[in-house]
């Protein structure tokens, strides 16, 4: 099985990712498309020399290395599928879209990037994606409320046995991770498992206000559609 999982940033994705690597029958890659998108769009985003040396710059070279025994799990941010990049790897795959509130993701995003856009953050982009393959949705805010009866949804609605293993693993990071992984992945590095649920939601002002407003249609309209255990 290939479960292609769709995110934008700060939402979960990296955690998610640890735990399907905690599974013997699965395999993980960590935004195989970062590199190409880089390279593509010449954008200054953290680290970026470190990706580029670390993947593919031709996202026609991408799906290459998409080969895992005997699941395969893909870590995909919704923002690096880019117009024109290769997608026929994804039909037949499972689509999963993890989705997060736009002002905890907007919130927790600026703490790393001050600037960001609304196709930085990748809700448009996700939405195009489940309109275009469909999917299992699931929200931050119901793995963190209890993740053994998220997950064991989650993997019910892709035709895989649940594996009490995902719901934790070693702190430290993991042997999968990117390049880009110092920058962004302190948090989980230091985790061994979900964190508690959220408390309430961030209060945002100025252009992050607006930048939150422009991003939760796209959101509501993914969350409609939420797995709910």
């Amino acid at each position: 099985m290939r479960i292609a999982a769709w995110s934008g940033p700060r939402n979960l994705s990296t955690a998610m990712m640890y735990a399907f690597a905690q599974r013997a029958d699965c395999d993980v890659r960590d935004e195989p498309f970062y590199a190409a998108y880089l390279s593509r769009t010449g954008l200054d985003h953290p680290m970026r020399e470190a990706v580029l040396a670390s993947q593919p710059r031709d996202a026609a070279q991408v799906p290459e290395g998409f080969s895992g025994t005997p699941h395969l799990y893909l870590k995909l941010m919704a923002h690096h599928a880019l117009a024109g990049f290769p997608m026929d790897w994804a039909e037949g795959a499972r689509h999963l879209h993890l989705i997060r509130h736009p002002a905890r993701v907007i919130a927790s995003y600026g703490v790393k990037r001050a600037e960001m856009t609304l196709e930085d953050i990748g809700f448009p982009q996700q939405a195009a994606l489940f309109e275009r393959f469909g999917g299992t949705v699931l929200d931050s805010v119901t793995i963190r409320a209890d993740p053994e009866a998220a997950l064991r949804a989650l993997c019910a609605a892709l035709e895989l046995p649940f594996d009490p293993a995902m719901l934790s693993w070693p702190s430290g990071g993991c042997d999968r991770d990117g390049a880009w992984a110092p920058h962004w992945y302190g948090a989980v590095h230091g985790s061994t498992g979900f964190a508690d649920p959220e408390g309430p939601l961030p209060v945002l002002e100025g252009a992050a206000r607006d930048l939150c407003e422009a991003a939760l249609p796209y959101y509501e309209a993914l969350e409609a559609h939420r797995l709910r255990p």
